[in-house]
């Protein structure tokens, strides 16, 4: 059986100082067999998000600008060091610093008796037996506690589609994606979860909320880390174009979860406009100014094609085209070729 090569759109590119070349792009049916092929893809996971994302952590390190609040107990003599760090007032104001002893910039803490001691990167716990023995030069078999009074050496950053974007704090609770996404206020209506961005050291990660569910992975497990950009895109930004012979041609936009199928932009355009479409052309053209364009095709004609259109998931920047039928192309070009006619019977009349 001879096979036959799927059909092709030839597109032209150059400039002035470069020649033209033809390119022939694919025109690919939409089909049970793309549909399921698409479905596998999107069920394929990114080692990206399993081997960077999904970290550990092994506890809450101090670094500079935390405020701890030190008690050594039978010595209430140390307690009035710490009560100096609070204000005159008794009224106590949001932008008032904790009461306690902040980690400097060479992240040591300054502690009566004690000196100059050395706690950035140290857990609790290991503060606190540090600073116990400092103190064993002065008192004996000291009763120390040490607890963090205000988290402010590290923080990520929230932006973009939320309710309240900002800084947010790291505690020694460790954050998840949900979480920093939850104390920012929640997404936005215009949210799209698709399309997530986690800068982290300088490189990029996507993160689709929709795959990963549709995986069986748990968002929950990316802990945010010190410095974090998390960038909660709009679903302005991800429209799809759909003109052609549509009853209203528009960007459609797609569901909060950044799911929209092609029967869904249709829809959103008005439809297909009966009286002057060629339901058999309809294409999806996709990375139209990339290296790599494709073409879809789909033959709506047949109320079972919509079936295809409702599983067909568009992405973002694609155009959905519908051609006219070819009476509507004639009477256009008809319409463009008359006045022209008509000008040159005029003249010719107005010469004789």
């Amino acid at each position: 059986m001879r096979m036959t090569a799927p059909p092709t759109l030839p597109l032209t590119s150059g400039d002035a100082q470069t020649p033209p070349v033809d390119l022939q792009v694919p025109i690919v049916d939409i089909n049970t067999a793309l549909i399921r092929k698409m479905r596998d893809e999107v069920g394929q996971p990114t080692a990206v998000e399993s081997n960077k994302l999904f970290a550990y952590t092994s506890g809450y390190t101090l670094g500079v600008g935390d405020v701890l609040q030190i008690t050594v107990w039978d010595h209430p003599e140390l307690a009035v060091a710490q009560g100096m760090q609070q204000t005159q007032t008794n009224v106590q104001r949001s932008t008032d610093p904790a009461a306690g002893f902040v980690i400097e910039k060479d992240g040591t803490v300054r502690f009566p008796y004690a000196g100059k001691i050395a706690v950035r990167g140290l857990q609790v716990g290991e503060a606190q037996e540090r600073i116990a023995a400092a103190l064993r030069r002065v008192f004996e078999n000291p009763q120390v506690t040490v607890r963090v009074a205000s988290y402010r050496a590290k923080e990520v950053y929230v932006d973009g589609q939320v309710r309240s974007p900002g800084a947010i704090s790291i505690t020694d609770i460790p954050m998840t994606l949900y979480e920093a996404i939850t104390r920012a206020g929640g997404l936005a209506d215009s949210a799209d979860q698709s399309r997530m961005i986690l800068v982290r050291d300088g490189v990029s990660y996507q993160i689709d909320l929709a795959k990963m569910l549709a995986r069986g992975e748990n968002p929950s497990k990316i802990l945010m880390q010190n410095g974090d950009l998390l960038r909660v895109v709009s679903r302005d930004e991800s429209g799809v174009y759909v003109m052609g012979e549509v009853n209203k041609p528009a960007t459609a936009y797609p569901l909060r979860n950044g799911a929209l199928t092609l029967s869904e932009a249709l829809a959103q355009a008005g439809s297909i406009n009966s009286n002057s479409a060629d339901a058999a052309q309809l294409y999806v053209i996709r990375s139209s100014g990339g290296a790599n364009p494709e073409v879809f095709h789909l033959d709506a004609r047949s109320p079972v094609s919509m079936i295809l259109a409702n599983e067909f998931q568009l992405q973002p920047k694609d155009v959905v085209y519908v051609d006219g039928s070819g009476l509507v192309r004639f009477s256009r070009v008809l319409s463009l070729l008359l006045p022209a006619i008509n000008a040159g019977l005029t003249t010719a009349i107005v010469t004789k």
